[in-house]
């Protein structure tokens, strides 16, 4: 701010899962060594505090095989990202989501560029570039942005990170996940036939969600933040976590009740979601459901309109819960991902 330095941040969303994490560092890189005379630095922002870092198991082990370092990377804590916009100084480019959260609203007029791959909602100013393209993941769009550019930008660590992220993304590239389009798939054979000493597909996939559902050393607080977002209205908070374990295992742990008490209050939130999902050895999803509210009108009011909707329609079976205050499913669309079943909570909201 004292140099009048223009600073052009790529920012992922909140989760700041591995596909925002790695969308924000190849894009970054990409746009400071195309940019012609650039005045601004361009920067990646990984969207949590540094503190977090530690329960994106799958982002740290990625990074960790590449050799980057924790420390060169910038965390959400560490820049001033309203300072930078009050002084005038402040561009910013989002990745892996368009739809900045309340609390980040005065920087919406400092955003030119969005590469998202979900529908989008409202719309945006003229002058701010948009790709929003239903792919599987958002490192194929960064992908498809890079190999369009200049030839000898794209070096070995961008492609094992953007490869590993679509695999890990769209299902080692499954169709009977619902994830993965032709423009995912022709990505991934890209970046092989470019970097043939890439992994193999199932070893990196492999190891990447060994890692993503690694939750062994994580207490409840840590499991229910590591995939964490956020819904709100004008009178209530929700938080919708997603739970890299099964429904019964979840149930089990010690003090489970007390844990998800303190962290709705802590945290001011009026109710979670919380989806768990587990893989087979084939691969294949399971999913279940928990609705967790000390407000039985909510609770109520959650769990119906998950039963209900149709758009698309959960198939949802309940099952005992062992408290009032908690409503349990199993989930017998397990396409059904939680980027299907937000616009549901948001609806009912």
């Amino acid at each position: 701010v004292r140099h009048h330095q223009e600073i052009h941040v790529v920012m992922g969303n909140e989760a700041c899962d591995l596909d925002s994490t790695v969308s924000a560092l190849a894009l970054a890189y990409f746009l400071a060594k195309t940019s012609p005379a650039p005045k601004a630095a361009f920067i990646p922002v990984l969207n949590i505090p540094r503190a977090d870092f530690a329960l994106r198991t799958e982002t740290t082990f990625l990074l960790q095989e590449q050799g980057i370092p924790a420390a060169s990377l910038i965390f959400r804590d560490e820049i001033d990202l309203g300072g930078l916009h009050r002084a005038g100084l402040l561009s910013l480019t989002l990745v892996d989501h368009h739809v900045l959260p309340g609390t980040d609203a005065a920087l919406e007029e400092a955003v030119v560029e969005v590469l998202d791959h979900r529908p989008l909602e409202g719309d945006r100013a003229a002058s701010c570039r948009v790709t929003a393209e239903l792919v599987g993941s958002c490192a194929t769009l960064v992908t498809e942005r890079i190999a369009q550019g200049p030839p000898g930008i794209l070096d070995r660590l961008t492609a094992a990170l953007l490869h590993g992220t679509i695999l890990l993304d769209c299902v080692n590239l499954s169709p009977a996940a619902g994830k993965v389009t032709p423009r995912d798939v022709a990505c991934v054979s890209l970046l092989e036939e470019r970097f043939p000493e890439l992994p193999a597909r199932d070893a990196i996939f492999k190891a990447l969600q060994a890692a993503k559902f690694d939750v062994s050393g994580l207490t409840t607080e840590q499991m229910l933040r590591k995939d964490l977002k956020v819904l709100s209205s004008d009178e209530l908070v929700l938080a919708v976590s997603a739970i890299y374990v099964d429904l019964e295992t979840f149930l089990h742990r010690p003090g489970l009740l007390q844990d998800l008490d303190a962290f709705c209050q802590a945290r001011g939130y009026a109710g979670l979601v919380a989806m768990m999902i587990s893989f087979n050895e084939q691969n294949e999803p399971s999913r279940q459901l928990a609705v967790y509210s000390r407000r039985e009108p909510l609770r109520s009011a959650v769990c119906r309109a998950l039963e209900e909707a149709t758009t698309p329609s959960l198939h949802l079976q309940p099952l005992l819960s062992p408290w009032s205050c908690l409503g349990t499913y199993t989930q017998g669309n397990a396409v059904a991902s939680r980027k299907k079943v937000l616009p549901i909570l948001r609806t009912a909201l």
